[in-house]
């Protein structure tokens, strides 16, 4: 735990942590998706925090700047959405934050060599994200067989874990219905897990607000 989380928790402003897979295959959106759930700045500035904890921040931030080099974290927000986006590999770790929950979200490459890794992560997570291109009708097959393969992994089988579906690319001419996913993909199968699917488009921001607030509630309600 870092300085910062531990002044977080000191000042009472540090929120619950959950861990989230964020799943698909290659090319579906999922990074983009991430990227639009992070911060576009530090969210501790004086709009939503009290002046005094800003001054004590600063001092910390400066602190640990010069004693620890951990000051280019709070940095890593702007050079993410100043740089291209290039597919996954292996995974990434990113952070996002809502009202009441901090999201840790472990954004999993979608490449068929990489998905073998999916499984190693199946334990921490505590919620999944599992992303479906719309536009890709030919995959979208495959994408119900990762679907199946996750959902019968011991792991997650016995799991009353909350997964949400973002059918991405919607802004496609061709892209299928969120009904039409939901019907190939077998979502309505699925009765052991609660579970929601969202018509999106990742590069405009689309129907992800809708989807997040959905999955913060299943996690609030796990954690009561």
């Amino acid at each position: 735990m870092g300085l910062f989380d531990k002044l977080a928790g000191w000042l009472g402003l540090k929120k619950k942590e959950v861990n989230v897979l964020c799943l698909g295959l290659d090319n579906s959106g999922k990074t983009t998706i991430i990227n639009q759930l992070k911060p576009s700045n530090v969210c501790y500035s004086p709009v939503c925090t009290p002046k005094i904890y800003v001054f004590v921040f600063s001092f910390l931030f400066f602190f640990v700047f010069c004693f620890e080099c951990e000051l280019t974290v709070f940095f890593s927000p702007f050079q993410a959405q100043a740089q291209d986006i290039v597919p996954t590999i292996g995974f990434s770790i990113e952070k996002f934050r809502t009202s009441s929950l901090s999201f840790t979200v472990f954004d999993m490459s979608g490449q068929g060599r990489y998905r073998n890794l999916w499984e190693h992560y199946y334990k921490e997570g505590q919620a999944i994200i599992f992303v479906i291109d719309s536009g890709d009708k030919l995959r979208m097959v495959v994408a119900k067989e990762e679907l199946d393969t996750l959902l019968n992994h011991p792991d997650i089988k016995h799991r009353r874990i909350p997964i949400l579906f973002f059918a991405n690319k919607m802004d496609l001419r061709d892209a299928l219905s969120a009904v039409k996913v939901s019907q190939l993909l077998c979502l309505e199968n699925i009765k052991d897990k609660p579970w929601h699917i969202c018509a999106s488009d990742a590069v405009k921001g689309e129907g992800l607000q809708e989807g997040v607030d959905w999955l913060q509630d299943q996690i609030r309600a796990m954690k009561t």
